[in-house]
């Protein structure tokens, strides 16, 4: 399979949304982290109360560096996760930014 990233050109972050996630996260954020290693997670939780938040943290243990958590204090929805994803991931001055959804509607490998 031929890379998307050419070599050299450094770091993607991969903004994924969530909420009510715990069951799809971390199998799609392992499939991605392993499939690329040149990527870094930036997950957006809106507030999710089924436990996504903490299965994001361990996710950062595991993957150390490269997976952020960004929670919100209240759900605001899919578009604002977005834009606060995009803001964060801009101060990074990553070169290149992706999204993904947590549902599998996207493969990890695509991006490999």
């Amino acid at each position: 399979m031929t890379a998307l990233l050419p070599e050299g050109l450094g770091r993607m972050v991969v903004v994924v949304p969530t909420y009510n996630e715990v069951e799809n996260l971390a199998e799609i954020a392992e499939r991605l982290l392993r499939a690329v290693p040149t990527t870094d997670l930036l997950v957006v939780d809106d507030s999710s109360p089924d436990g996504t938040g903490p299965i994001v943290e361990e996710l950062a243990v595991k993957f150390p560096g490269r997976v952020e958590l960004l929670t919100r204090n209240w759900k605001q929805g899919i578009g604002r996760a977005y834009v606060a994803g995009f803001t964060r991931a801009l101060e990074t001055d990553a070169p290149l930014i992706a999204q993904m959804d947590a549902d599998h509607s996207h493969q990890p490998s695509d991006l490999a």
